[in-house]
């Protein structure tokens, strides 16, 4: 049996060039929405950008643009095509912060299932969102990994969720959690310690859900 193997190279070769203006196209329509917040095309961008999220942060690189744009545009795309529907939902609804929040001090202990349990002390931000999160009917969880989001979504069955993270956690978790309205808040400072995040902003999207 003869296999056209150069026909099938240049069908791969076709398929890739494709791929990859379709990723260039994804990204121009992506960055013009993100930077005139007027998202046009959200779900061409969505699929897109999460289907080749490697090769868009590579196109990215080559063209020296900073690779997170990508991941502010699936943010930024996914709030707004969320936002309404987050706005309307009325029963459980979450708030998931990420662990890195808490203050060197912090003495909550870990539970297997719903992460760290705040005690309210003041040492860091998290004992306020938990304050206004209890005026805006959200359950607070810090977790310390994205096992535990599985975890909480299957004990708790939220309707809704808000999540603050650093660039890529918070993109992934945001279309992990599609299921049921998100909204993300990106931290003000990242990495895996004393990290930092806009309160105001945090306690600002629990607030939308009372009005």
């Amino acid at each position: 049996m003869h296999i056209p193997y150069e026909f099938l190279g240049k069908v791969f070769i076709f398929l890739l060039l494709f791929a990859l203006a379709g990723t260039v196209l994804a990204l121009l329509i992506g960055a013009y929405s993100f930077k005139k917040q007027r998202i046009i095309f959200p779900g061409f961008v969505l699929f897109t950008l999460y289907l080749f999220y490697s090769p868009s942060k590579w196109i990215c690189r080559v063209f020296r643009i900073r690779d997170t744009l990508v991941d502010d545009i699936l943010i930024d795309v996914r709030n707004a095509v969320m936002c309404d529907d987050f706005i309307r939902v009325k029963g459980r609804k979450i708030l998931l912060l990420p662990q890195c929040l808490r203050h060197p001090n912090c003495k909550a202990r870990c539970d297997p299932i719903h992460g760290y349990e705040c005690k309210k002390c003041g040492l860091c931000d998290i004992a306020k969102l938990c304050d206004a999160a209890d005026r805006c009917n959200f359950k607070v969880f810090v977790v310390p990994g994205g096992s535990f989001v599985k975890k909480i979504f299957k004990e708790y069955n939220p309707k809704a969720c808000l999540g603050v993270a650093c660039y890529n956690e918070l993109s992934e978790n945001m279309q992990a959690a599609s299921f049921v309205p998100v909204q993300g808040v990106l931290l003000l400072k990242d990495g895996c310690f004393n990290t930092e995040a806009n309160v105001e902003e945090i306690i600002q999207k629990m607030e939308m859900c009372n009005v």
